[in-house]
C-alpha cells in the first residue's frame, strides 16, 4: 500500500492544551477522515529509592476519583522531554530529579492521537520542596514498593496507560539487567 495523499489539517478546535484537526487521507480507491487530538510531547519519570516506586495522586475526570500515576505530563514549548519529567516531577513532588536515564518513547495512538510520550528512570534526587501541596498538581504522593505497583495495576488500582507503560518498562528494564 502507498501512502496516501494527505489534505491540509482543518482547526475544529484549539486550546493551550490540546489542537484537534480534520485531515483527509486519499488512498486512490478511497478516502478516510481523521479527526486528530494533538496534545503535544509528554515525559514522566519512574522515581525509585530502593525498591519502592514515587507515585502521585491526582483527580481525573474520566474515572471521577483519585489516581496513583507516576510524575509526569506535558513538555512545554522550548523544553526537552528530560527537562520536563525534572520540572513536572519538582512541580508535583518537591524531588528534583537528577540522572534521568532514558527507560521508554511510544506514541500512545497511531491514527487520531498525536502525543509523543518519553519516560524516564532514576533514583537520584533531591528533596527541593517538601512542603509541596498544590491541588491543581496532586493531592498527595508516597513511595510505593515496585511489587506493589505491579500489583495495583492488575488490581485496577492504576488504571493510566502513561503509568501502567512506565511501570512495566521499568520492571522488564530490571529484571533484564539482574540476568
Amino acid at each position: 500500500m502507498q501512502s496516501p495523499q494527505l489534505g491540509l489539517h482543518e482547526t475544529v478546535y484549539k486550546d493551550r492544551f490540546q489542537h484537534i484537526y480534520r485531515v483527509v487521507a486519499d488512498f486512490g480507491a478511497f478516502s478516510k477522515e481523521y479527526f486528530v487530538r494533538d496534545s503535544g510531547q509528554r515525559a514522566g519519570v519512574v522515581v525509585v529509592r530502593r525498591a519502592s516506586v514515587l507515585l502521585v495522586r491526582q483527580y481525573r475526570l474520566l474515572i471521577n476519583d483519585l489516581s496513583w500515576e507516576i510524575p509526569g505530563g506535558k513538555v512545554d514549548d522550548g523544553e526537552t522531554p528530560e527537562v520536563a519529567a525534572v520540572r513536572e516531577c519538582l512541580e508535583e513532588t518537591g524531588l528534583l530529579c537528577r540522572n534521568l536515564q532514558p527507560l521508554l518513547h511510544y506514541h500512545p495512538g497511531l491514527d487520531s492521537l498525536h502525543n509523543p510520550t518519553y519516560l524516564f528512570s532514576t533514583n537520584a534526587f533531591v528533596e527541593h520542596n517538601s512542603a509541596v501541596n498544590n491541588p491543581e498538581e496532586t493531592v498527595a504522593h508516597a513511595w510505593i514498593s515496585l511489587a506493589r505497583c505491579i500489583d495495583m495495576i492488575f488490581a485496577h488500582q492504576i488504571v493510566d496507560s502513561f503509568s501502567i507503560v512506565a511501570l512495566l518498562a521499568y520492571q522488564t528494564q530490571m529484571r533484564r539487567l539482574s540476568r
